[in-house]
């Protein structure tokens, strides 16, 4: 009794913090002020009335309820994808609209990065003070208020510095959603998490390039996407005890009681810095391809623009796709072995893209680049609780997604100075060189683990 009386004190609504509460539970749970026989005056009598009874939700309403929760996270990174998907695309437009050169992307992109890259460096101290749902709720609000300010700037400066809004927020969001299903659910909804990061980008070209079409601006989408990010930060806070990460599950795990390690504990594992450099390379191949394919294409090689947003489309498509049929294999042919095909499968692409001997054949490079890079980004989160021990691992969680976002803005800034300073056609053999430089860290990265903890397999 008095556990249930403690349970009840500490959590207002049982259901609401994604327990499954049995209903014998919830009775024993109710207030007892809520119960029992309650005495009315009516008419100058004294009658005795049933016993009040709290209100159950139908099993159908409970059933919408938990889904809702489910798709929160899903819903989320798939509207992170979007704002992705819709640059590429918007950047021709933006430039047109704010009189740009070809490479004044960089601002934008380092802006938003150093952002990105200073939320997701701190998130996962942050998360061990505050929670990650807190975390979560407050990083989705400053990623609504980042687009929403896209769609309304009327300079490309004020856009720039409110890049840094929208990278704080996006950051701490990838660092909170992978914290939490890195902890507590694995490689294979990890993949399916990003694989609607992917749909999202998939639809962020389709989506922009149909409000072009109808005569509007680039900032309806940015305007849209804010709109329904502050929705989607609401219902983080209404659900804030529903997420939580690997630190504040040691803290109620008594194998582990350790609690979270250090920023500079953590940095001071090699392997940690070695896979930092592989989540770099990789989400700068990434972002390159999706920010300077569709003016490759259309400016360099006079490809219509409906046919370059289709392949663009189909890009991003591929990289959603892949994450929801090659994700699961990781439990078959080892995640090790996923993640090699998958590189090779990248640079091979890029490859494709660079030789140009048919606009086809390019074509083909750049869906088979988004396809093998499905599973690249999940299969490599999912690894490290196996490669650090559990107090450093939201730490290092946190530090991957700030080398993929220095990645994605760094090397997709670098390659546009050179389209700049060279020609457009320098963007396929970058991405090749990069690539390459991928698979070369990532088996640096395999013999280091190997040697640190020679008892934990890679696969």
């Amino acid at each position: 009794m008095a556990c249930a009386t403690a349970r009840w004190r500490g959590t207002a609504n049982p259901l609401q913090d994604g327990d499954h509460v049995p209903l014998a539970s919830q009775r024993s749970l109710r207030p007892p002020e809520s119960s029992g026989i309650q005495a009315r005056a009516v008419a100058g009598k004294v009658r005795m009335s049933q016993p009040v009874r709290t209100p159950q939700q139908p099993p159908a309403a409970q059933g919408v309820l938990s889904l809702a929760r489910t798709a929160i996270p899903y819903v989320t990174l798939a509207t992170l994808g979007l704002s992705v998907g819709f640059r590429g695309v918007a950047w021709p437009s933006i430039r047109a609209t704010f009189s740009l050169p070809l490479d004044a992307v960089g601002a934008w992109l380092i802006t938003a990065t150093a952002g990105s890259i200073l939320s997701s460096f701190s998130a996962g101290y942050v998360a061990s003070l505050i929670g990650v749902g807190p975390l979560l709720a407050i990083s989705t609000c400053g990623v609504a208020l980042g687009l929403l300010a896209y769609s309304l700037t009327p300079t490309w400066w004020l856009m720039v510095l409110t890049g840094l809004l929208s990278g704080l927020g996006s950051g701490a969001a990838h660092v909170g959603l992978n914290a939490h299903f890195a902890a507590h659910l694995g490689a294979r909804a990890l993949n399916w998490l990003h694989a609607c990061f992917g749909l999202g980008a998939t639809l962020g070209p389709l989506m922009m390039t149909s409000i072009l079409g109808a005569g509007l601006s680039w900032r309806w989408g940015y305007g849209a996407a804010g709109v329904w990010m502050m929705v989607l930060a609401a219902a983080f806070a209404l659900t804030l005890n529903r997420w939580s990460g690997s630190t504040e599950a040691a803290r109620v795990d008594p194998a582990h009681q350790s609690g979270a390690r250090s920023t500079l504990e953590t940095l001071q594992l090699p392997v940690v810095w070695l896979s930092l450099l592989v989540f770099l390379a990789y989400t700068g191949v990434e972002s390159t391809a999706g920010q300077w394919s569709y003016s490759l294409f259309t400016d360099a090689r006079s490809v219509p623009e409906a046919v370059a947003g289709v392949w663009m489309t189909l890009y991003w498509g591929g990289l959603a796709g892949s994450r929801l049929l090659l994700g699961p294999l990781a439990d078959r042919v080892g995640i090790t072995s996923l993640l090699r095909v998958c590189m090779l499968g990248v640079t091979l692409g890029a490859g494709l893209l660079w030789w140009h001997t048919t606009d086809l054949l390019s074509f083909v490079g750049l869906a088979l680049m988004g396809f093998a890079q499905g599973p690249i980004f999940p299969s490599l989160v999912s690894v490290t609780p196996q490669r650090v021990s559990i107090g450093h691992v939201d730490n290092v969680i946190g530090f991957q997604v700030a080398a993929a976002s220095l990645g994605a803005a760094a090397l997709s800034s670098a390659a546009g100075v050179l389209a700049s300073w060279l020609t457009l056609e320098v963007v396929a053999p970058f991405m090749v060189a990069w690539a390459a430089a991928m698979v070369v860290f990532h088996e640096l990265t395999l013999r280091r683990a190997q040697r640190t903890s020679p008892n934990r397999r890679t696969d």
